[in-house]
């Protein structure tokens, strides 16, 4: 037999369809993990890669982060042989005089992020990794958990981490200082923007942090504390499950954008955390068949190592999409996705029949994100204003390209100095000597009317882009006007499909078009009378850059354009359906008129909440 790696996934062959298989997913998923368990159980360190922190610091992420699983599951009454492990590995970690001591926190520190994994436990399951303690082993965790909130934790969900550790610290009858509690959720509070949705920081970017942390924590808080706030957590989550449910496709997948989506199934912890705090956002066969469906889609996916472990990646193992703050424990995030495990199985969220997913209407304008969502049979499409990461690898390919899919997903490049061979799937990407490139980084200005999304951004200083998207469902349009003092080379692509061995796809290439139909999808992007002509080129993509899978085509339309403005206007197409070039791809948008979007935007264009950060100039 050949090896099939996605015949190692812990989740294959798992239906996931009850308490019961989500209980065994979270023991499969975790029993990997043991012989990475240091001698004295409080470090897990699965390979050597290595992230900006220290190797304790890791080895205590690798502990930490299955707690947020193993923490429901033992507060819902499952069977796990292992609690005295951890205990073991809690004592061990916190004592200084232990060769498997954890370190000491004296400042900003990755340790104040995993602690809020143990803060939850000790909350949730004190039975289990507290009792067990003896009175010197409780008195190193307190004090370590005390001196560890001292220091100032970074302006964004961090802050939560430390809300997590007061509780646990108020639960087990410790004293500390609770005005800095009420501090950090004020604070917290001040990154709320409406409608359910937060900015993660004073950034211009909404991403899945918004779900898989803000609200995640917000509703943990909402279950474990009684209190105004909490009633509030609660109220916000109702209003960002509205909006949220469109980022689903109809199998389960999840749009994917922005960073750390190597922590994969946590993008359905907020469907999670719903239900662990009783949260009934959406009928709750609704919100259970957005959180298992999501689960079922990694079920098929070559998303473990050999031996059952997690490494990072998303779709395959990838350390080119990751982030310089991903450890090999890192994936283990994914573990959010299981807390309802603590509810017992007559909760209606266990009870309640699977719902499909929600595709009405089709076209969903977000305005916070900047974001029109597009659902189709077997996708969701997120165009996308475009957003802001300057600081991480890889931000301008994870915030801000045109268009994002859930089946699709998108690449990040592997060569600076490849423009004749870069992926840019939804992108437009300049060059002014053919071997490096430019591409969208960050707006200028960002604006949604309707369904028609804005932005106007600079490659170069001196060099201008303004870009309409329009959904024309199946297809969408972009418009591009460029003023540019110099001749520039462009690309431009659509997006990113499997690609097969021994040449078996389809590829068209041809002036002003270009297409690939691979075993079971069409993608296509058509030229609809730019200024400029384009030669079209269906793109074999560098291997290893799709975060969905590994080898892909992307069509793209190549040209030169010279100084002054240029105009570019394109029509991308992609279905799960090679007959769309019989089809779909024969039945064209038309192309739109500048001075009726340029109207639009001016009368009825609002700015996009992501841009529009509080103290901040455009």
């Amino acid at each position: 037999m050949i090896y099939d790696p996605a015949s190692t996934n812990p989740l294959a062959g798992n239906p996931l369809q009850n308490r019961t298989d989500m209980r065994r997913a979270l023991i499969d998923l975790f029993y990997p993990l043991l012989p990475y368990f240091s001698k004295g159980n409080a470090r897990v360190r699965i390979d050597a890669a290595g992230a900006h922190f220290d190797r304790a610091a890791a080895d205590l992420e690798g502990f930490a982060r299955p707690l947020w699983g193993l923490a429901p599951f033992g507060a819902g009454g499952g069977d796990f042989a292992h609690w005295g492990r951890f205990a073991e590995g809690i004592a061990n970690g916190v004592d200084p005089s232990h060769p498997e001591y954890w370190g000491t926190v004296n400042g900003r520190d990755q340790r104040m992020v995993e602690l809020a994994a143990l803060g939850f436990a000790l909350a949730l399951v004190p039975e289990k990794i507290w009792e067990p303690l003896d009175g010197r082993a409780r008195g190193n965790l307190i004090a370590y958990l005390k001196h560890a909130r001292t220091f100032d934790y970074a302006d964004n969900n961090w802050k939560f981490f430390r809300v997590l550790v007061d509780i646990a610290l108020d639960r087990l009858g410790a004293e500390f200082d609770r005005s800095l509690t009420e501090d950090y959720l004020r604070e917290l509070d001040g990154l709320y923007i409406a409608d359910g949705w937060y900015r993660d920081g004073n950034v211009r970017r909404i991403d899945h942090y918004i779900p898989f942390a803000m609200h995640f924590y917000g509703l943990i808080y909402s279950r474990l504390v009684d209190d105004d706030r909490a009633k509030r957590y609660r109220e916000r989550a109702v209003l960002f499950a509205k909006d949220f449910r469109h980022w689903f496709a109809p199998d389960g997948a999840t749009v994917p954008f922005g960073r750390s989506l190597t922590y994969r199934f946590a993008c359905a912890g907020f469907w999670s955390a719903l239900a662990f705090a009783d949260v009934e956002a959406l009928p709750w066969g609704e919100i259970k068949g957005l959180c298992l469906r999501h689960l079922r889609w990694w079920a098929h996916k070559p998303i473990a190592n050999r031996d059952g472990t997690l490494p990072i990646g998303y779709g395959y193992p990838n350390l080119l999409m990751s982030e310089n703050y991903n450890s090999a424990g890192s994936p283990y995030w994914a573990f959010k996705a299981f807390l309802p495990l603590a509810l017992p199985e007559t909760h209606p969220f266990w009870t309640a029949e699977e719902r499909p997913s929600v595709t009405e209407p089709t076209i969903v304008p977000l305005k916070h994100p900047g974001m029109v969502m597009m659902h189709g049979k077997a996708d969701v499409v997120a165009l996308s204003s475009g957003q802001e990461n300057l600081q991480m690898r890889s931000g301008p390919e994870k915030y801000a390209k045109f268009a994002y899919s859930a089946r699709y997903g998108f690449s990040v490049e592997s060569d600076e100095r490849a423009f004749a061979g870069g992926a840019f799937d939804s992108m437009l990407a300049f060059s002014d000597d053919g071997l490096h490139y430019r591409v969208r980084e960050t707006n200028e200005e960002a604006k949604l009317a309707g369904d028609t999304l804005y932005a106007k951004w600079s490659p170069w200083p001196d060099v201008t882009v303004e870009t309409w998207l329009i959904p024309a469902a199946p297809w969408h349009i972009r418009l591009h006007k460029i003023v540019t003092p110099r001749p520039l080379q462009t690309a431009e692509g659509g997006f990113a499909i499997a690609r097969r061995d021994f040449e078996a796809d389809t590829l068209s290439s041809q002036k002003g078009a270009a297409y690939a139909i691979g075993e079971a999808d069409f993608s296509g992007i058509l030229d609809l009378g730019s200024t400029v002509p384009r030669d079209g080129l269906a793109q074999k993509a560098p291997p290893n850059t799709n975060l969905i899978v590994a080898k892909t085509l992307v069509p793209q339309l190549r040209g030169r354009i010279p100084s002054g403005e240029t105009i570019l206007v394109s029509a991308i197409l992609a279905e799960r359906d090679p007959a769309a070039v019989s089809g779909a791809w024969t039945k064209p948008p038309a192309k739109p008129d500048l001075d009726a979007l340029r109207a639009l935007i001016a009368e009825k264009g609002i700015t996009v909440s992501a841009i529009d950060v509080p103290g901040r100039p455009a």
